[in-house]
């Protein structure tokens, strides 16, 4: 029944959800609205479970063992802490020290973080552009158009030539047309592929939420 039970919720829950989207009944309505509220309650659990999972691994594992990075463990712990001590005490509006932590050390933090990704992503940028067949050559000739033509250089370069062919345009064309067409392909494929995984999970098909079995 280990299994059972948590497949016949799954798909009574989905199924509700569905028939919700394309039924307008209130019946149907009145129960989803019940079973979205009751998420949320799932929701607050998972997060205390998340919290206890993580010190188990940080607090009873990885720093009385001196594994590899605990001092990162220390860190975290501290972090985490801080801001549920703060939230808790003195509460989250402005003004107070939890806002002041989260202004003035995530924020920043933050910034650190997607500042360091752009030189990874010049890395990858780097290696996917060397040119070995046509297609890396187009998308070497398109990069290169559309980060000149974003910069005020681009304009200085082609301020000469007829309006289709200065570099903005050319620009403005390759984002509106070009890539616009390869991203609502990805997007459709992402939206087919996650109404597959909706009902495999909901048919109990998908059973990757349960420990794996």
């Amino acid at each position: 029944m280990r299994r059972e039970i948590p497949l016949i919720i799954t798909f009574v829950a989905g199924f509700v959800q569905l028939v919700d989207f394309f039924v307008p009944h209130p019946l149907v309505a009145n129960a989803a609205s019940e079973l979205r509220q009751w998420s949320v309650i799932v929701i607050a659990a998972s997060i205390v479970l998340g919290i206890g999972n993580l010190l188990r691994i940080h607090l009873f594992e990885r720093i009385p063992r001196r594994t590899a990075g605990w001092p990162y463990s220390i860190v975290l712990l501290a972090g985490m802490f801080a801001m549920m001590i703060t939230g808790l005490v003195w509460g989250v509006g402005e003004g107070t020290p939890f806002n002041y932590l989260f202004r003035h050390l995530k924020v920043h933090l933050d910034m650190t973080m997607f500042a360091l990704l752009a030189f990874f992503i010049a890395s990858a940028a780097y290696r996917a552009f060397r040119v070995r067949n046509w297609e890396a050559t187009l998308l070497l000739l398109a990069a290169v158009i559309v980060m000149l033509g974003r910069v005020p250089l681009g304009s200085l370069l082609t301020r000469g030539l007829p309006t289709a062919l200065q570099l903005p345009v050319v620009t403005e064309w390759i984002m509106n047309v070009p890539n616009m067409i390869g991203f609502r392909g990805i997007m459709m494929g992402a939206a087919m592929g996650v109404m597959a995984m909706g009902l495999r999970i909901i048919l109990g098909i998908e059973r990757a939420y349960l420990g794996g079995e």
